[in-house]
């Protein structure tokens, strides 16, 4: 990509006049200069034969960047093989519905230690997402917020490497909550960009999918999203960050404030 994009998501709130399907939800966000929108396939795929043509034409139409959650049901470390199966079908599902609207990053979680140690839980879910197949759409793995969870940066990053299909999502508000609180200056973030740019290459912090979100934790991790303003993540240094790695791609805002909390961060960054 030659850009930085900005977005939500999930659909914005809009001005309050009427509810907001995805055409029209494409069509305000451009309006307000925004220009992503990641779909919620977080329950069920909500793409359909009915609704694709309104949302390509909406998209094609405002220059607009689609990505899309997966589901929130995906284990690939599942103690039982059917639900290993039952994880990959989820997100192949998920895959399909971006591919009818022509997205191109499809963002899941990829699993949970359960009673098995970091390193089998890593070649379980290896296994697994080598099975998936080629859709033309990007697995996109996120990194995640308890330490219960697979998918710190460095699991997810030694798995793109091992896997063409894979890139990364980083969630920073993830990573600070994972960690208790560990991003607070612009070295803390610098750091997790240098480490991408190492061992991914260059073309890694081209084609960026990033999440963001002030964030509620303790030391067990994440709670629960925030506004950024009632938040101790440090958004401003983030932004930094990127500004002077020079990294392109798409930011989604995860904030209970959607598209204003978007907004608040495309306006910082674009005055550095």
């Amino acid at each position: 990509m030659d850009t930085l994009l900005f977005g939500i998501s999930g659909l914005p709130f809009g001005d309050g006049t009427k509810k907001l399907i995805y055409k029209s939800g494409i069509e305000y966000l451009k309006k307000i200069g925004l220009d992503a929108m990641e779909l919620p396939f977080v329950r069920s795929v909500n793409v359909t034969d009915k609704n694709k043509d309104d949302i390509l034409t909406a998209k094609a139409t405002n220059k607009f960047y689609l990505s899309a959650h997966g589901s929130y049901f995906v284990n690939l470390n599942a103690d039982e093989q059917e639900k290993q199966e039952k994880s990959m079908e989820r997100i192949i599902k998920g895959a399909e519905g971006l591919k009818k609207v022509e997205g191109r990053s499809l963002v899941f979680h990829p699993g949970f230690y359960l009673k098995d140690s970091k390193e089998e839980t890593f070649e379980t879910i290896k296994n697994n997402l080598l099975k998936l197949p080629d859709l033309g759409v990007h697995y996109r793995l996120e990194t995640t917020g308890k330490s219960t969870q697979f998918g710190s940066l460095e699991e997810n990053v030694q798995l793109c490497k091992a896997i063409s299909t894979c890139k990364l999502c980083i969630d920073f508000s993830h990573l600070h909550a994972r960690y208790n609180g560990c991003l607070k200056t612009y070295d803390d973030f610098a750091r997790i960009l240098d480490y991408v740019g190492c061992e991914l290459g260059d073309t890694a912090l081209k084609d960026m999918h990033i999440h963001m979100s002030g964030i509620n934790y303790t030391v067990k991790g994440e709670r629960n999203h925030l506004p950024f303003e009632e938040s101790d993540f440090n958004y401003k240094a983030c932004l930094e960050s990127f500004h002077k790695f020079n990294i392109r791609g798409c930011i989604i805002c995860e904030s209970p404030f959607l598209e204003k909390d978007a907004l608040l961060l495309k306006n910082y960054y674009e005055s550095l």
